[in-house]
C-alpha cells in the first residue's frame, strides 16, 4: 500500500506540469502574442533561476557538505553545477545544429530537455520520502506541484508559438511531466539500494547549473528580443513573487 501510495504521489507531482500547459488555449489577438511570450519567457527565467537559488543549491550543497565535509562537499557541489552548465552549452550547440529554424522551437525543447533532467531526481526523492512517511511526501509533492505548473508553461508556450500546434505542445510538456513518476519507478525496481542523498544532491546540482545557464543564456536573450521591457518586468516580477511565496510557504 505505501508503494501505491508513493507512486501516487510522484505522478501527481510531476503531471500538474500539464496545468501549465493550459495557458495555451487563451485566445489573443494577433498583436497581444509577442506580449505574451515576453512575459512568459520572462516569468519562466525568474523560475528556474528562483528554483535554482533559493532550493537546488543551498539543499543539495548542504547535503554534500554535512556527508563529505566542507572541502570535498564544496568540490562536489562545484563540479556537479559546472558539469550541468558544459552539458547545457552543448546541448544548445547540438540543437542549434539542427535543420529547425525556429528559435522558439529550440527553446521549448531545451526548456523540456532541462525539466526532464530536473523531475527525474525529484521524483525519486519524492518518491523515497513518501515511501518512509507519506504525509511529509504529500506537503513535498504539493510544494513540487507548485513550481512544476510554470515549468509546463516554459515548455508550453515556445513550441506552441512555434509550431501552432497544441498537441505537440501539450505533448512535449507531457513528456517532462512523466520523467518524475519514472523516476520514482526506477528508484523502486532497480535502483533503491544505491539512491542516495549524495546522489540525488549531485544530479540537482548538476539541474540548478543547466537551468540557470539556460534562463540566462538562452531565455533571457529570447525575452529581450521583442523589446517589450514593460511585459518582460511583469513576467520577470510575478514568476519571483511566485518563487518568494513558495519558498516562505513550503
Amino acid at each position: 500500500m505505501e508503494i501505491i501510495g508513493a507512486l501516487l504521489i510522484s505522478t501527481i507531482a510531476g503531471l500538474s506540469t500539464m496545468l501549465g500547459s493550459l495557458v495555451i488555449f487563451f485566445k489573443f489577438q494577433e498583436k497581444n502574442i509577442n506580449k505574451f511570450i515576453t512575459a512568459s519567457l520572462a516569468f519562466s527565467l525568474a523560475i528556474m533561476i528562483g528554483i535554482s537559488i533559493t532550493d537546488l543549491i543551498p539543499e543539495s550543497t548542504f547535503i554534500l557538505l554535512k556527508n563529505y565535509g566542507i572541502g570535498k562537499g564544496i568540490i562536489f557541489s562545484l563540479l556537479a553545477f559546472f558539469l550541468g552548465i558544459i552539458l547545457i552549452k552543448y546541448l544548445n550547440k547540438l540543437i542549434n545544429s539542427t535543420k529547425q529554424s525556429n528559435d522558439l522551437y529550440k527553446l521549448g525543447i531545451l526548456n523540456m530537455l532541462a525539466l526532464v533532467l530536473h523531475n527525474f531526481p525529484e521524483g525519486i526523492a519524492t518518491f523515497m520520502t513518501s515511501y518512509k512517511d507519506m504525509e511529509v511526501g504529500f506537503k513535498l509533492a504539493i510544494a513540487i506541484a507548485f513550481h512544476n505548473i510554470p515549468e509546463g508553461i516554459s515548455i508550453a508556450v515556445p513550441i506552441y508559438y512555434a509550431t501552432k500546434s497544441k498537441k505537440n505542445a501539450i505533448f512535449k510538456t507531457f513528456l517532462s511531466g512523466i520523467a518524475e513518476p519514472i523516476g520514482a519507478l526506477i528508484a523502486y525496481i532497480f535502483l533503491s539500494k544505491y539512491i542516495t542523498d549524495s546522489l540525488i544532491s549531485i544530479i540537482l546540482l548538476l539541474v540548478a547549473g543547466i537551468m540557470i545557464t539556460l534562463a540566462i543564456e538562452v531565455i533571457f536573450p529570447k525575452a529581450k528580443q521583442y523589446n517589450l521591457k514593460k511585459h518582460l518586468y511583469f513576467g520577470l516580477i510575478i514568476g519571483s513573487i511566485l518563487i518568494l511565496f513558495n519558498y516562505l510557504a513550503f
